[in-house]
């Protein structure tokens, strides 16, 4: 009877760890899990299955912090098989959050490129690299003409010989953007990123609802097969906590030729089409800060009192001397 029983519970745990590893999402596409990750993570000593990290990224059983509330911290998680789909479509389930209420950064990104395991100023990754990234800046670096509100959440493609304008929250090189709401909420937030047959789509889960919202949706949008999935995150002089909850890679292939996959992995990642561009202005010229006006009223004051005070005493002096005459 006992022989039975174990063989049966045996039995259901391998039926649940097999609907596991074939989870489908809305679609009815498959989860693959050499490409994702879901709770509770479990390693064995520093090593996550399939992933590896680097930086300050910290590893617990209900999370993967990329980078802590604190300054000048960075951290990164890349996965180590390439992707072989023509077509897929990732949902990151994520909590940003800290202790500012108003100054806080400097936000994380999600990653399909050629190169992994590189450090660098794009949130924590190298510039100049190859493929796509999902940008979520938290901090606006520029408040001139080229300005929109924060948090903020945009696409870039690369072929290695762009630079993200960091300075300028990387306006001039994403495909699209629209401005998003996910920082100190109680609730997991989520990012879906459909990419199929050229068309890249992202939308947003960030009020608990379970439905998505799309961000933007972007044509003629050409990646190639046998890239690298990651994500890094970066603080400076401002910080928060960026916490990823699950990753989930669904591929999304039907009827897709081995051929057709193969050829694909010569493609130089490109897009068709970006925002309607804008014209490039330089940033006004900043004027004084609040620190220097305050020093100068205060020493036009002292000035000020110093001369009425040796006006009285002179015209006092001047007065007393007449009344002896």
């Amino acid at each position: 009877m006992t022989q039975i029983i174990n063989t049966s519970c045996l039995l259901g745990l391998f039926v649940v760890f097999l609907a596991s590893d074939i989870l489908g999402n809305e679609n009815g596409d498959y989860m693959k899990r050499d490409h994702s990750l879901v709770r509770p993570f479990q390693g064995v000593g520093v090593i996550l299955p399939h992933w590896d990290f680097m930086g300050n990224t910290m590893v617990t059983s209900n999370y993967i912090r990329l980078t802590p509330d604190l300054q000048s911290k960075s951290g990164a998680l890349w996965n180590y098989n390439p992707i072989m789909s023509r077509n897929w479509e990732i949902h990151v389930g994520f909590k940003v959050h800290g202790k500012g209420t108003e100054l806080f950064g400097d936000g994380f990104a999600v990653w399909y490129t050629k190169e992994r395991m590189q450090t660098g100023p794009v949130f924590g990754s190298k510039d100049y690299f190859n493929g796509l990234a999902i940008i979520l800046d938290t901090y606006s670096n520029h408040n001139g003409p080229h300005n929109h509100q924060h948090p903020y959440l945009s696409a870039m493609v690369n072929n290695g010989s762009w630079s993200y304008d960091h300075d300028r929250d990387g306006t001039h090189t994403q495909l699209s953007g629209c401005e998003v709401r996910f920082r100190n909420v109680e609730y997991e937030t989520l990012i879906s990123i459909r990419y199929e047959n050229d068309i890249l789509s992202v939308s947003t889960d960030l009020e608990n609802r379970n439905e998505w919202k799309s961000c933007f949706v972007v044509a003629n949008v050409e990646l190639p097969t046998g890239y690298y999935l990651g994500l890094s995150a970066t603080t400076g002089d401002l910080s928060d906590n960026h916490d990823i909850h699950s990753f989930k890679f669904y591929d999304v292939d039907n009827d897709v030729s081995h051929d057709e996959i193969m050829r694909r992995t010569n493609i130089v990642p490109n897009a068709k089409s970006f925002e309607p561009p804008r014209e490039h202005k330089d940033d006004p010229k900043p004027g004084m800060s609040n620190a220097k006006i305050f020093f100068i009223l205060l020493f036009v004051v002292v000035v000020a009192a110093l001369v009425a005070i040796f006006a009285i005493s002179y015209f006092k002096d001047r007065n007393a001397r007449k009344r002896f005459y």
